[in-house]
């Protein structure tokens, strides 16, 4: 799971540094895999403004350039099809590593006229796709600045492994959630907009409900679909997204954001209603990857009249995804069982973004909510008009309660903590507390000692906790498992007898 430090701190409201929050995450149970910041590679990079660009005497594919980067003029030799008098770019000075392929940049004769450096792509600074030709700028771009610098580049991107209980960090949001929990700031509130809905919503039905308990939707009419703004576009790219369209992106960033995946089909290509059902012994489906699957009657699939659109909860079909010239939509805001998508995966061997989210089991209490913020970003971003809600099915959101003492806290784990900070972790991480805490009086003139009875109510993000053993995990690992102590078992004196192995 990976996000940059600025989008973590969209959600958590912090003073702490990175050193400080690397350290809370793997105190508290997620693990930092790698953090790696993209200006480090970059520093030698400067922006640059191309002065004249005049044919090579000797290849008809490459232009003599000369550039300023903040230093004077240098001569460059280019081939990329764009560089041209005026532009403002990227430029690589003699020195610079190629992020790319570790290239050091040197003074060369490249067909007999020397080169000073480079002017450098998208790819080769790792920063995009895009090889076509070099980068270009806005013409009022600080000439002599370091590039990551003014591009805001000095962003950690950190990586986390999540185990596979804690599906609630696998969007920022959670994580962020975990952080302040353990001090390390406040958790930002989220706000739910509120969507006036324009005519009935879209036929949308679950004949599934093992599969697919819950399918909420809205249409939404008149959308220009096109590139997504850039503050989108650069988180994603960040974390190694390819930017698609604004459509598509944005239930990307929510799924990485919010940890709820969606779909958006383009209704052009829909022949009457969208349907949750299983799918048929032989059924195949073009899936966004480019492959083509075959599915049976143990697969959940979103199907119309026609044919089959989506492997649910694991990928959608190229068929009816939605394109550049796509004007109207229909969002789909899904709750998939994790023992279908986890079968489904494993059958087909795909695996997606979203199949590791809803194996693990996202929020089923997020249906709403997760909807109208996809509706809200489409309409904002893309224009529109939006339908009303269609609710198929019914999530599974019952409620669980745990009877908790906290005193087994130091029973089981060893670590001695608070009734009141136990308290106080338990709802910052979204649990509810209600009952009485523990007390000491005296009854006849004898000391009596009331332990304390609490019931706590599970988040419906929370589908991993069953008892209180999983509750005194929470409070531990937010505590910090390095407060563990090291206990040795208990063992018999003498030498130990010898203990048979299968």
């Amino acid at each position: 799971m990976k996000f940059t430090l600025s989008w973590l701190k969209t959600h958590l409201n912090t003073d702490a540094g990175l050193p400080e929050i690397l350290k809370a995450l793997t105190n508290i149970g997620l693990e930092v895999e790698g953090v790696e910041n993209p200006a480090e590679k970059l520093g030698d990079f400067r922006i640059a403004r191309v002065l004249t660009a005049e044919r090579h005497p000797q290849a008809d594919k490459l232009q003599v350039l000369t550039v300023d980067a903040g230093e004077g003029a240098l001569q460059v030799v280019c081939g990329a099809p764009n560089a041209r008098a005026g532009l403002v770019g990227v430029f690589g000075r003699e020195g610079a590593v190629v992020p790319v392929n570790g290239m050091v940049l040197k003074k060369a004769a490249i067909r007999g006229v020397e080169s000073n450096g480079m002017m450098c792509s998208a790819r080769e600074l790792e920063l995009g796709e895009d090889h076509d030709g070099i980068i270009e700028l806005s013409p009022e771009a600080p000439v002599g600045q370091v590039y990551a610098q003014w591009a805001g580049l000095d962003d950690p991107v950190i990586d986390v492994s999540i185990t596979p209980n804690r599906q609630d960090c696998m969007g920022v949001r959670g994580i962020a959630r975990d952080l302040a929990a353990a001090g390390l700031g406040t958790l930002n509130a989220i706000v739910i907009p509120t969507v006036e809905g324009s005519g009935p919503g879209p036929d949308v039905r679950v004949e599934d409900a093992d599969g697919c308990p819950a399918f909420f939707a809205r249409t939404v009419r008149g959308v220009a679909n096109g590139q997504s703004p850039e503050w989108m576009a650069k988180r994603l790219k960040a974390i190694g997204q390819k930017p698609i369209s604004t459509l598509v992106d944005i239930t990307n960033y929510l799924m990485i954001d919010l940890g709820r995946p969606l779909h958006v089909y383009d209704m052009a290509t829909l022949k009457g209603p969208l349907t949750a059902r299983p799918g048929k012994a032989g059924e195949e489906v073009l899936a966004l990857n480019g492959k083509t699957y075959t599915v049976d009657e143990t697969m959940t699939v979103i199907a119309d009249d026609v044919a089959v659109h989506d492997i649910g909860g694991i990928m959608g079909g190229e068929h009816s995804g939605a394109q550049d010239s796509t004007t109207d939509v229909l969002i789909e805001c899904a709750y998939f069982t994790p023992e279908r998508i986890a079968v489904t995966g494993q059958k087909l061997g795909l695996t997606s973004d979203a199949r590791g989210r809803f194996e693990r089991g996202v929020d089923p209490a997020f249906l709403d909510d997760g909807l109208s913020i996809a509706t809200d970003l489409v309409v904002k971003l893309c224009g529109g008009t939006p339908s009303e809600a269609t609710r198929a099915g019914e999530p599974p959101v019952a409620a669980k309660t745990v009877t908790y003492d906290p005193a087994q806290c130091l029973t089981l784990a060893g670590v001695d903590v608070a009734e009141s900070e136990q308290r106080h972790i338990l709802e910052s991480l979204g649990f509810g507390v209600q009952g009485n805490d523990a007390a000491f009086g005296y009854e006849d003139g004898l000391p009596v000692a009331t332990p304390a009875n609490w019931t706590v109510t599970v988040p419906s993000w929370r589908r991993d906790v069953d008892g209180w053993p999983d509750l005194v995990e929470e409070v531990v690992r937010i505590v910090g498992l390095d407060q563990v102590p090291s206990t040795p078992l208990p063992r018999a004196p003498g030498v130990a007898r010898p203990t048979a192995t299968a």
